[in-house]
């Protein structure tokens, strides 16, 4: 199923925050596809709000095709498709500016902490059932202003060989190198998505907020997933460019991204 674009967020400051902090647990997997979500009851007493809040938070969640609510029978949580309905950018090459990026500007780590896998970080990264990751959320600053919001799952055995004192002061592909790791290829997607509430207040922007959303999956030289990025940017402080060359002939002539084939494939967040 996919996820459909919701045309406005619910009426009311206190729907739009509920909204967004659902909306962002259905879609990392802290509410599971065909999982309940708790009564209108129990999320009003959780989110500290009304049920008539509650409601609207639902109805908007409804139409964007995340839940389906059934009279007597509570309120599903919908399997989607993270890429349903989307024109889908395959880039040959990432680029080369995100590795000065991790050299010239600077990180603030929020949490660091070990636990089990959600289920699509699991998926992503074919990870065994039941397995643990090293979850670190973190800030990315220039001239200290916050323009990256970065989630990072590694697993546990490779995360084990550095410590969270590591991770504040250098950026993690140095750290997956230097654990041993040898990084063979990534596959990278590139939305948009809206800022739930603690994102806009860590990026420093309004709820709600528009923001380019990037998902990356690391793989080293043995086809095994080292590292799942969901980084949020903020779109005023950061863009994506890409130079194409028009190459083919005459009915086959197409667009093709142009490769520095000098260019280190060496990534930062």
């Amino acid at each position: 199923m996919a996820v459909k674009q919701n045309t406005g967020l619910p009426d009311g400051g206190k729907a739009r925050r509920v909204y967004l902090l659902l909306r962002d647990e259905i879609l990392n997997g802290t509410f599971q596809a065909k999982s309940l979500l708790p009564g209108e009851q129990k999320l009003a007493e959780i989110h500290s709000v009304s049920r008539i809040t509650i409601r609207r938070a639902l109805e908007a969640l409804e139409a964007d095709g995340l839940i389906e609510r059934r009279a007597g029978s509570g309120t599903t949580v919908r399997a989607f498709d993270d890429a349903g309905g989307q024109v889908t950018a395959d880039f040959a090459t990432l680029m080369p500016q995100l590795v000065e990026m991790g050299q010239s500007t600077t990180a603030r780590l929020l949490s660091f902490s070990y636990g089990p896998a959600s289920q699509i970080v699991s998926s992503a990264m074919a990870l065994p059932e039941g397995a643990r990751v090293q979850t670190a959320i973190r800030v990315r600053l220039i001239d200290g202003k916050a323009f990256s919001h970065l989630t990072t799952h590694v697993p546990e055995e490779i995360a084990a060989s550095y410590t969270e004192s590591d991770l504040a002061t250098t950026p993690l592909f140095r750290l997956l190198e230097r654990s041993g790791v040898q990084v063979a290829d990534a596959h990278q997607s590139v939305s948009a998505t809206l800022a739930a509430p603690d994102v806009a207040e860590a990026l420093g922007v309004e709820i709600g907020s528009a923001l380019l959303s990037i998902r990356r999956v690391v793989h080293d030289t043995n086809g095994r997933g080292v590292e799942y990025l969901s980084a949020l940017y903020r779109p005023d402080l950061f863009r994506l460019e890409m130079t194409l060359d028009r190459v083919g002939s005459e009915d086959s002539r197409r667009w093709e991204p142009v490769i520095d084939p000098g260019a280190t494939q060496e990534a930062a967040e």
